[in-house]
């Protein structure tokens, strides 16, 4: 028989409904129940696409005699982590000040009022390697929380504390200064994996936001081993198992340090920033496989990850048929036999071997050089990339036969603000009119489902918008609808950003602290209001406002939003200072405020060949901190006020502070003001 969560839209909820477990979704009513029947809470948090959250499913929850001691000990709560991050982060929180790590799924033992006294992540149903077991643990925490009281009400109040900081106000440090940006390119260059890319050892994380930095700092001072630190990065990601080969799109992450083994699932949001920044190395370097790469998972997110009516799902699970990666691996035996003559070139290419590199099969990565490959077997570059293209097709028609992952279908608005936004700005570098189609659609059907009355929402699904938005909500669709301002010159989306940046100072900023919190001021009460600041697996929502905030204050020369913005980033200056791995993505916002936007302004008529000439030049090249203003003059957009076509011709202005350059009319002149600007 069903549980509550039948009646929920989230997948991850729905994947428990028929487990023997009582659970509740998170609110009133199992809240309500804890405090009337003085029993603990087990919080249980996690996601569709988790793998240890499918094993703790199928070892625990599924277990009737451990569902029935869950039963009777405590009030069950399941939350999916990604419609809830507020409440993910106050319990990871307080998980990894207990146990000194985090991760899902995560267990927690809270008191009827919601506070923590125990926590821990995946239990294994047995004990074994150490681990206790999920039943022994039930039992000792339940106990504890019957016979001890003293020990438990002691830990609440020190979990208490803990979050008490939250609330306090924070303090300018002082002006920003570049030593600031130096540094944190010092730190990241240390950490740099020369051999394989990326960043120290196994297992090993794309961190798509520092490599941002580095390209930005690499423009910014001309440091040629900025840029390679990010193009080696790039590249071995996109020719390791982390990335399919066959399909488009990248997994999570690689379990170790050369990028071979992936942890299959895969995320809309690490395609969103691995989107954008391929569009912007590609500025830099024109790499063609920096493009094809970017373009494939572009076109994979469209066709695999796109509903019907514009918004992109959520993720795919690692596991199929029980089994992670299964979908994804590849037999000798099946590969030749899809291949046929030319498998033994391609077995080359992609390092399939008999004995595969993964459970007796093999996870497809791009082994060998290209150009050493084409020559050892007699045939041209071209030859070897078509053959490469035409096996992919034929590897794709196969593997669509196959019993695919779980797909999460919920439309989450801050991940989809961050693929229309990565999707944009590859549309504006490749000139890519079905990507400028795609995005524009995707943009109207997110303002119009997940946006009312100038309110978003987090999460969509079946024509229906739950879940209060989140500050990373209002930003992402803020930044998001910038991108597709600068993409096309329609002014309507400046309105729709400045909408969100009116929305996010409203309800999430506050005075009295001096911060942007992640919950809006009239939120459901919580344990405490939660301030994430740092940038994890997506940008903080506190990074992405401040981003909001600046770009809008170049564009519209708004003076309290740079006021806003600046304070911010100088009272975490210091936490940047000692983490700068932990604010990738702030520091972007950094190196606006020390160096200044680059203001750009392209005046005529946007259908015009000499506009759109223009316009190309500028896309075609990698400007950090760019601020992008287009189209016939308007009052209303600061950036743009007094600047004048030439004789009816489309004219560019390259600006700093609204002092501008010499205006050129031709392409060539422009690129080379754009060129000139590496300080």
């Amino acid at each position: 028989m069903p549980n509550r969560l039948a009646h929920e839209t989230s997948p991850y909820l729905l994947q428990h409904a028929n487990n023997p477990v009582d659970w509740y979704p998170w609110g009133p009513e199992a809240l309500d129940r804890a405090k009337r029947e003085d029993k603990p809470i087990l919080l249980s948090i996690g996601y569709a696409a988790c793998h240890w959250c499918h094993v703790m499913e199928h070892e625990s929850f599924e277990h009737a005699p451990t569902a029935a001691l869950m039963n009777e000990r405590f009030v069950n709560i399941k939350v999916d982590r990604e419609e809830r991050p507020d409440l993910d982060g106050i319990y990871m929180q307080a998980v990894q000040a207990m146990t000194g790590h985090g991760g899902w799924p995560m267990t927690m033992f809270l008191t009827p009022e919601g506070v923590p006294y125990y926590g821990g992540t995946y239990f294994p149903r047995d004990e074994r390697a150490g681990m206790p077991s999920f039943t022994r643990i039930l039992n000792v925490v339940s106990d504890a929380y019957k016979s001890k009281p003293d020990d438990v009400a002691r830990t609440a109040a020190s979990v208490r504390e803990m979050y008490g900081a939250a609330a306090e106000a924070t303090r300018n440090a002082g002006p920003l200064a570049p030593a600031l940006l130096d540094n944190a390119y010092r730190a990241l260059s240390q950490r740099y994996d020369e051999t394989n890319g990326g960043f120290e050892g196994a297992p090993k994380f794309p961190q798509t936001m520092s490599l941002d930095f580095l390209l930005r700092y690499a423009a910014r001072r001309n440091v040629e081993h900025a840029l390679a630190i990010v193009s080696h990065s790039f590249k071995q990601m996109a020719r390791g198992g982390i990335y399919d080969q066959v399909g488009g799109g990248f997994a999570r992450y690689a379990v170790d340090a050369v990028w071979l083994v992936p942890h299959f699932e895969k995320m809309l949001y690490d395609n969103a920033l691995l989107v954008r920044l391929g569009a912007h190395l590609w500025q830099a370097t024109k790499d063609d496989e920096v493009r094809r790469v970017t373009e494939e998972t572009i076109d994979w997110a469209i066709r695999e990850m796109r509903s019907p009516e514009g918004g992109f799902y959520s993720s795919y699970d690692a596991d199929s048929e029980g089994h992670e990666g299964k979908f994804y691996v590849w037999s000798a035996e099946e590969f030749d036999a899809i291949l046929g003559a030319d498998a033994p070139v391609l077995r080359a290419y992609w390092g399939v071997t008999d004995g595969g590199n993964f459970e007796d099969h093999t996870i497809l990565s791009v082994v060998g050089d290209h150009r050493a490959l084409a020559a050892r077997h007699k045939i041209s570059d071209a030859q070897l990339s078509d053959l490469v293209a035409r096996a992919k097709t034929a590897l794709y028609e196969v593997r669509k036969q196959r019993i695919w992952p779980g797909l999460d279908d919920k439309i989450l608005a801050s991940w989809n603000g961050l693929m229309v936004r990565g999707i944009a700005e590859a549309a504006r570098a490749f000139g890519n009119d079905h990507y400028r189609a795609v995005v524009v659609e995707s943009a109207d059907f997110l303002f119009a489902s997940l946006v009312r009355n100038g309110r978003a929402f987090r999460s969509y699904k079946n024509g229906d918008a739950r879940v209060a938005g989140y500050l990373e909500d209002y930003a992402a669709l803020g930044l998001a609808a910038l991108s597709v301002y600068e993409l096309t010159f329609d002014r309507r989306w400046i309105d729709r950003a400045r909408e969100m940046r009116d929305a996010l100072v409203q309800w999430f900023w506050d005075d009295a602290t001096g911060a942007f919190y992640d919950t809006a001021s009239d939120h459901e009460q919580l344990i405490t209001r939660p301030r994430e600041i740092s940038d994890n697996a997506v940008p903080s929502g506190t990074s992405l406002a401040v981003e909001l905030l600046l770009r809008l204050a170049e564009l519209l020369d708004d003076s309290d939003a740079r006021r806003r913005a600046t304070y911010v980033v100088e009272t975490l200056a210091p936490s940047i200072a000692r983490y700068p791995t932990a604010f990738g993505h702030l520091l972007g916002s950094a190196d606006m405020l020390v160096n200044g936007a680059i203001e750009v302004v392209i005046v005529g008529e946007t259908n015009q060949v000499d506009f759109i000439a223009l316009d190309r030049a500028a896309a075609e090249r990698y400007v950090p901190s760019l601020v992008l203003a287009g189209g016939e003059p308007s009052a209303d957009v600061a950036l743009m006020a007094g600047r004048e076509t030439g004789d009816g011709r489309a004219m560019a202005y390259v600006c700093r502070n609204y002092a501008c350059d010499k205006p050129v009319s031709t392409p060539e002149a422009f690129a080379a003001q754009l060129e000139a600007l590496s300080l």
